[in-house]
């Protein structure tokens, strides 16, 4: 049994890993959301935004597929976060230092190659803690990316007035946080030493030391001959990814393909006419022009998602493994329910009551994306090898298959991209049709 003074410092512990993940989360996505932000500032009138939203999503998804099929052994997680941060500033200063369109272009790749990588890795990270300790770090680092949306775009806010040399230039002193976190904060593995994790502990004693950060330090510690020869080939990588495919894959991306799909095809053409301060006096000091709806949205959209990415983190019981398609199944639903408000006008002309109703179901479209995102996660974080694996092995699928499933996100937002383009301007024709033009004013 754990005396008082141990439980004590086991809830200090798992305070500090709950804040180091959430800095991960928080520092690695916030500049994906400050390059969307800035998009309007970024490159010229007569260049269509959407290359942006494709150069700050493709590097990464490349990222996501590319590297846990290609690298074998031991992950280097003080090496790689280093590149990680290096390439995020490298990418932000040449934003910041050029204004031709392709070199902000390849800036914007850069970064979003590094967010993309360095996503995997927390995620890989996180299965290096016992199954408890694990399970608060996805909660927390979850939370960090949904809390990115809100702090990307209250960021770009203020310092957009600096102008883009400056206020790029500015956050990218950012991606700093993540090693020096890593480094000088994220506590050890080794000293989580409640009974929930003793029994777990033993699979990480090939490990050359206690501190995860030990494991690319081959120069200075000697790595034993038996976790230098594990290495998972192709077909061990294709065995453990077949089964996750249906199970946690598909609703991930199913889930993000109508989210974004909402966000970039449908959201823009939830126009209503500016609210009269006699008839709505709390809505009108919100909307001022048609202009302010989609900002509205997204906000709503923002917050609900970082309060769904929390509910982990929050005390929340995770979906039962069953459940985990729930969330598409609903965004679904949104998707049609909001395309048919779009395009014909559930209520008319009652502008209130259409405001009210896309508000709800905003609000339910981020809470589904939420909690597709850290439910996935987590349950992916809590699944066991069978007994008598070998220990180094067994660290390297686990690492492995939580870093496989990040492309689906990926690839979902990638095709929503595509999919948003003819959505908007089919619903946009479909609102002139029956005399609504409010979409063309924008």
């Amino acid at each position: 049994m754990l005396k008082l003074g141990d439980l004590d410092h086991e809830r200090k512990l798992r305070t500090k890993l709950g804040v180091s993940f959430f800095l991960f989360g928080l520092i690695n996505n916030v500049l994906y959301v400050i390059i969307l932000s800035a998009a309007l500032d970024l490159v010229p009138p007569s260049t269509p935004k959407g290359i942006i939203a494709f150069c700050n999503i493709f590097p990464a998804l490349v990222a996501k597929i590319g590297w846990p099929y290609v690298l074998k052994g031991q992950i280097r997680y003080t090496s790689r976060l280093s590149g990680c941060c290096m390439l995020a500033v490298s990418g932000m200063v040449v934003v910041a230092l050029f204004n031709s369109l392709f070199m902000r272009l390849l800036g914007i790749s850069l970064a979003s190659f590094a967010s993309g990588l360095g996503e995997l890795t927390f995620l890989q990270l996180s299965t290096t803690y016992p199954p408890g300790v694990a399970a608060h770090g996805i909660g927390y680092f979850a939370s960090g990316t949904g809390a990115a949306g809100l702090v990307g775009a209250f960021l770009w806010w203020e310092l957009r007035g600096l102008g883009v040399r400056t206020g790029v230039g500015l956050s990218a002193v950012m991606p700093f946080v993540i090693p020096l976190t890593y480094l000088f904060f994220l506590p050890r593995r080794d000293l989580f030493t409640s009974e929930e994790d003793t029994s777990l502990r033993a699979p990480y004693t090939p490990l050359p030391a206690s501190d995860v950060r030990t494991e690319e330090s081959a120069a200075t510690a000697p790595v034993p001959s038996e976790a230098m020869i594990v290495a998972l080939s192709l077909d061990d990588k294709w065995r453990l990814v077949k089964p996750m495919l249906v199970r946690y894959m598909l609703p991930l991306f199913c889930v993000y393909t109508f989210e974004y799909t909402i966000n970039q095809g449908v959201a823009p053409t939830l126009l209503y006419p500016v609210p009269s301060p006699d008839t709505y006096p709390i809505l009108s000091k919100i909307i001022h022009s048609i202009r302010d709806y989609y900002p509205l949205w997204q906000l709503v959209y923002q917050t609900t998602v970082f309060l769904s990415r929390s509910s982990i983190s929050f005390g929340i019981p995770p979906l039962p493994r069953r459940l985990l398609p729930l969330p598409s199944i609903i965004q679904f639903f949104i998707l049609v329910t909001l395309g048919l408000e779009a395009a014909k006008g559930i209520f008319g002309d009652s502008e209130g009551r259409s405001v009210a109703f896309v508000f709800s179901l905003i609000s339910l479209e981020g809470i589904c994306g939420g909690l597709a995102y850290v439910n996935v996660y987590h349950q992916i974080n809590q699944e066991r090898s069978n007994p008598g694996v070998h220990a180094e092995r067994d660290k390297q699928e686990r690492e492995f298959k939580i870093g496989s499933v990040g492309f689906a996100d990926s690839l979902g937002i990638l095709l929503a991209s595509i999919l948003a383009v003819p959505t908007e301007v089919g619903l946009c024709r479909a609102q002139v049709r029956r005399g609504k033009t409010l979409c063309q004013g924008l």
